[in-house]
């Protein structure tokens, strides 16, 4: 088979990397790629949210499947678009992705059918929302309602940071129009859990779980980033906790999808909050995680094809995950200044000195002449499986002391909390 992933960051490598193992693939293409997934992938040069592009190369090339992964071409309607076209493809159709790309669909979604979540007002004008922030209690938390590159959550502590946060939202367009309209809710306390699951609308399958590590520096300070590191499985997230998400949450939302007229095929995020009340949800992704993926497919033994094809066919049902009993970790490597300002084109030096059972899933990165380059905010995501966590850590981490860029970034705590 012939599959196109969309995309060309790390998670995108991570998918490629776990297809590339099904002896039913016979050619992989990527658009855009990057400097590592053009190792394993032919690179073309369409933009992720080409959709017309997309739909086009697909039908010259007899594309047998499409797996749409990033955020913005889904809530865009490219898998809408491919199937229109008679092209197979993988991932949730806009009315679903609306799960991912709109907060106040999902807070609301959550309040109507009892998903446990936190409580919370939705804002249109800044003048009010700063009238509210002002009064609540606090920390509080408060997100622009659209697609943000994952930053578009600020965790507030005092009266002059929730006042910032929503002039910087709604005012200053810091998120530019995922801002017109933003959520705040309440703060929650807990250990947070990261939870991909497969489904098709019918059944749902959760991954194993993972846990991100979201602020840019040690423990957990400077600003949100897209994710600076993860590890699978999360200490905190036992079976007990297991059998109660599915009953209140999984199977829930799965549910109340359906209701709505929005069946979900694809993979759903669950980002999760333990608290003293039991689990609640954070968020909703409409897609793999990044970096979430790149610890969990390492750890997974099924055939991935397979598993995509039984969720476009709605067999699932059908399906049993297998999973490596190993601790997965991931350190992202970062360019100097991200999530803020960085430079771009620095060689990157010491990917043929890392153990041969170390995976380095590219991220931002471009190859010429057969040297590579940074080429965005995060760079590369450096994987290790050991029998437990602190070998895992070891592992990772002398693979990251061997890599080498100018003005590298990474955190040294991940794995510990």
């Amino acid at each position: 088979m012939k599959v196109l992933v969309v995309g060309g960051g790390g998670r995108e490598h991570a998918i490629l990397w776990k297809l590339k193992q099904s002896p039913r693939v016979s050619k992989l293409y990527c658009a855009p790629g990057n400097g590592g997934i053009s190792d394993i992938a032919e690179c073309v040069s369409l933009s992720a949210l080409d959709i017309e592009g997309i739909v086009g190369f697909s039908l010259k090339e007899k594309i047998d499947m499409v797996v749409v992964a990033p955020d913005d071409p889904l809530a865009a309607g490219m898998v809408d678009a491919l199937e229109e076209a008679g092209v197979r493809a993988f991932g949730p159709r806009k009315n679903a992705a609306e799960l991912e790309s709109s907060k106040v669909f999902a807070k609301k979604l959550m309040k109507k059918y009892n998903i446990p979540t936190a409580s919370y007002e939705v804002f249109e004008d800044s003048g009010t929302a700063l009238d509210y922030v002002r009064t609540a209690k606090l920390p509080l938390v408060v997100k622009a309602d659209g697609l943000a590159l994952g930053k578009g959550v600020l965790i507030c502590n005092t009266e002059n940071e929730a006042a910032d946060a929503v002039i910087s939202i709604m005012e200053d367009r810091r998120f530019g129009d995922a801002g017109k309209r933003i959520v705040v809710e309440e703060f929650l306390e807990g250990p947070e859990v990261s939870v991909l699951a497969f489904t098709d609308g019918k059944t749902i399958i959760p991954m194993e779980s993972s846990q991100d590590h979201k602020r840019a520096c040690d423990n957990d300070e400077g600003p949100n980033t897209g994710g600076m590191g993860t590890f699978s499985p999360s200490r905190h997230y036992t079976g007990e906790i297991h059998d109660i998400c599915m009953e209140k949450i999984f199977v829930p939302t799965i549910n109340a999808m359906n209701n709505e007229g929005r069946p979900f095929k694809g993979v759903i995020f669950f980002g999760l909050i333990l608290t003293e009340d039991g689990p609640k949800v954070l968020e909703y992704n409409a897609r793999f995680g990044d970096p979430e993926t790149q610890v969990v497919l390492p750890r997974l033994e099924n055939d991935l094809l397979e598993v995509f094809e039984a969720v476009i066919d709605e067999k699932l049902d059908t399906i049993k995950l297998s999973w490596k009993n190993e601790t997965a970790v991931c350190v992202v490597m970062a360019s100097g200044g991200y999530p803020g300002n960085y430079e771009k084109g620095y060689e990157i030096s010491g990917l043929d000195s890392v153990d041969e059972d170390i995976i380095v899933f590219h991220a931002g990165t471009k190859k010429e002449n057969n040297k590579y380059f940074t080429n965005g905010g995060r760079v590369l995501g450096v994987t290790a499986l050991a029998g437990n966590m602190e070998k895992a850590r070891e592992k990772a981490y002398r693979a990251v002391s061997r890599i080498c860029f100018r003005d590298a970034h990474y955190r040294k705590d991940i794995g510990i909390k």
